[in-house]
């Protein structure tokens, strides 16, 4: 004979069984529009976070050849003008969790969390997610996208490039 046992739990002693807190995300989805011409090559992308004064945060990703022999990919990461200058030059590529290789066309989705590399502690302050593509024999563009962190509620925000970045957009969640 099987008997049911239900427990109720109340007040403090439900606390050990409650679920870990979950960490605040930033959602990037890049879009790589499909360029009808005579030698494509896909473009190399950084995305990062600068602070309101435009200083560099933290770099999240930066897409590029990764599969060239003797590294010869990381040679053109200087057409990411913007990048380079404000964080690239001081980069040890490939690094782990940042650097992959290039996209084809599409939409490509990342999730970034409070407190994990790369994104980290990000104190709370206003911000902006930069993006820039550089493609060669092709043209290079640069996006931003504002957004406040830590986020109070679920907000999204988009800009939306014209040659060699379709829409970025960028949500936040607590």
């Amino acid at each position: 004979m099987r008997r049911l046992l239900t427990v109720t739990l109340t007040g403090m002693a439900a606390a050990p069984f409650a679920g870990p807190a979950v960490a605040a995300e930033l959602n990037v989805k890049v879009e790589i529009p499909k360029l009808t011409v005579a030698e494509y090559h896909r473009p190399y992308v950084a995305m990062w976070v600068e602070r309101a004064d435009q200083s560099p945060a933290t770099t999240l990703a930066v897409w590029y050849d990764v599969k060239l022999k003797d590294a010869e990919g990381t040679k053109w990461l200087k057409d990411m003008r913007q990048w380079w200058r404000k964080a690239g030059r001081e980069m040890q590529m490939p690094m782990d969790g940042v650097s992959g290789a290039t996209r084809a066309p599409g939409e490509h989705s990342v999730t970034f969390t409070d407190g994990k590399a790369p994104l980290g502690k990000l104190p709370a302050g206003d911000y902006q997610l930069v993006v820039e593509a550089a493609r060669e024999v092709g043209g290079r563009e640069l996006l931003k996208v504002p957004f406040s962190w830590p986020p109070q509620g679920t907000k999204s925000a988009q800009a939306k490039g014209q040659h060699e970045l379709g829409a970025v957009t960028v949500s936040v969640k607590p």
